[in-house]
């Protein structure tokens, strides 16, 4: 009997070339060789090398960039939108929730990261860290040291897990920023550097407690930013009727 499951050669081919990468230790943005040396090493045709490499670009396991070849994706594997969160209409909950969901995960990751960070690590945590400090300074977009900040971090945990789900955090570190419009400067600074002086001194009790206090200066922000909020919605719907 003829099964669904059955896969055809693009699959399979898709499936071995994602062999092939794990045999040979290929990283996140190296380059793939290509249809031709593909199609020779894994005894395939170009064509069905061609719609094996679609498949995978679609599952964000390989990237096109014209003209330069095909190279492995940066976040290989995860879709830069996995939950949908660009259709969200209501910017305010969703930093709401996403901060529920930092609260949960990221006090637990610093405390395993200052158990397991080496001297490497910590000095990327601290190198972000001073980075998002003179951002903050000069009046300029803080975000992307913020975000390479909480990725050092993760990365310290040797969890790969944790590593792939930082996407979402960088997310909500991101509409978190628009929304309060940089107004935790202080905080910011001041618990980030807690963190990391708790990650230097391998002090995990330490580092959750930084970490939690971070996350919760962030929540009482956005609560005052969407009360506020809701309250002009209401004395502008006042002025209305």
């Amino acid at each position: 009997m003829f099964s669904e499951n059955i896969k055809t050669l693009p699959e399979i081919t898709a499936d071995r070339i994602i062999e092939y990468i794990v045999e040979n230790d290929l990283e996140p943005d190296d380059r793939m060789p290509n249809e031709f040396e593909l199609g020779k090493i894994l005894g395939v045709g170009r064509s069905t090398v061609r719609e094996a490499v679609r498949l995978l670009v679609s599952r964000n396991v390989l990237v096109i960039r014209r003209g330069a070849g095909t190279y492995i994706a940066k976040n290989t594997g995860i879709p830069e939108d996995p939950l949908g969160l660009i259709f969200s209409k209501d910017r305010y909950k969703l930093t709401k929730d996403l901060l529920e969901v930092r609260i949960i995960l990221e006090p637990e990751i610093a405390a395993m990261a200052a158990n397991r960070a080496t001297d490497k690590d910590i000095a990327s945590i601290w190198k972000y860290c001073h980075q998002v400090e003179e951002k903050y300074k000069k009046g300029e977009d803080h975000m992307p040291p913020d975000v390479k900040f909480h990725k050092a971090i993760a990365k310290s945990t040797r969890n790969d897990i944790i590593e792939k789900i930082i996407p979402i955090i960088d997310t909500s570190v991101a509409v978190f920023v628009n929304v309060t419009y940089r107004q935790l400067r202080e905080e910011t600074i001041t618990t980030h550097r807690a963190v990391a002086e708790a990650i230097e001194r391998h002090d995990a009790a330490g580092a959750k407690h930084a970490m939690m206090m971070h996350m919760l200066y962030n929540k009482y922000k956005i609560e005052e930013i969407i009360d506020m909020h809701e309250k002009q919605k209401k004395n502008t719907y006042n002025t209305l009727i």
